[in-house]
């Protein structure tokens, strides 16, 4: 079925910046009064930031963690569906999938406004740099770059390193995404001196704002924030930027986020505006598709 017929271009996004703890139930009830209180403003979307149930568990490689993971459908499935269902809002999820024994994914759930789960992501690209082990987490996803189809659009939905990439943001704008949605955990290392923190911040913010100029969609980045502890002692942990924010189709920026702040913010995107960038800048008409297979190569000589 398609869902995305008879509804108002005008688009009310909530985002949720948030920091979190080691209590999953105390971050559940801060996240349920977020999308209670964005959905009472008018929220019709509301997105929250990666891996919102816990700590940052990336940090270190310890097989304990893997305790953190969640069934889907579960009772992760079961708290969120009610959050978008008393609240008549679409949601769009994170959590530590617990696929089978030994096989785990870091994976986007997003639900329809009736509770319902519209679809899933499974995130493709997985880093393994200091400080984020992902790859010792999770494997990489096999959903392949498909948007979702909800009431109040059709989501491209990507997960924090997926951002980097954009071949990412455009196979899924090539299958008709009208948002690119990004949930993130991202930060800096707290012994960086401020200009190099300042370097890849303002890294992160100008890649996804490209990635919105080039495809003419909006995008909604959301990361969380806060310091985080090694729990090992062996670093100075994470100082996770927050800097969520909502660009439109030129890149301009419609929303943005402290750096240091929790913060719950409320933003209109006008959708038929992609339809008339896409008309001024035609990028998707002048690609010259024959000329691409090299991008499919991990290295041209």
């Amino acid at each position: 079925m398609d869902r995305t017929t008879s509804r108002s271009p005008h688009l009310k996004v909530g985002i949720v910046q948030h920091f979190f703890s080691d209590d999953v139930d105390s971050n559940r009830s801060r996240n349920l009064a977020a999308i209670q209180n964005l959905a009472d403003e008018g929220a019709q979307l509301i997105v929250l930031s990666e891996l919102h149930d816990s700590l940052y568990f990336c940090q270190t490689e310890n097989v304990d963690n893997f305790n953190l993971a969640v069934d889907l459908p579960g009772e992760f499935t079961d708290f969120y569906a009610e959050a978008a269902r008393q609240n008549g809002v679409v949601l769009v999820t994170s959590a530590f999938e617990r696929r089978a024994p030994g096989l785990y994914h870091n994976t986007a759930i997003v639900f329809e406004k009736d509770g319902s789960i519209a679809g899933q992501y499974r995130k493709m690209h997985i880093p393994d740099d200091p400080g984020f082990y992902e790859k010792f987490y999770f494997a990489p996803g096999d959903m392949g770059f498909e948007p979702i189809d909800t009431s109040v659009g059709r989501l491209g939905v990507l997960v924090c390193w997926d951002q980097w990439y954009p071949e990412a943001a455009r196979l899924m704008a090539l299958r008709g995404a009208e948002l690119l949605i990004y949930p993130t955990a991202i930060g800096w290392n707290p012994d960086d001196d401020e200009d190099e923190k300042q370097r890849q911040r303002n890294a992160w913010i100008t890649v996804q704002r490209g990635h919105a100029v080039a495809n003419g969609l909006p995008v909604v980045s959301v990361n969380r924030v806060g310091y985080e502890e090694d729990p090992t002692g062996d670093t100075s942990g994470i100082d996770f930027w927050g800097s969520s924010f909502v660009a439109g189709p030129q890149g301009e920026f419609l929303c943005e986020c402290g750096e240091a702040t929790a913060e719950e913010r409320l933003v209109d995107i006008d959708l038929e505006r992609s339809e008339n960038v896409r008309r001024w800048w035609p990028f998707l008409r002048d690609r010259r598709i024959e000329n691409y297979s090299g991008l499919t190569s991990r290295f041209l000589d």
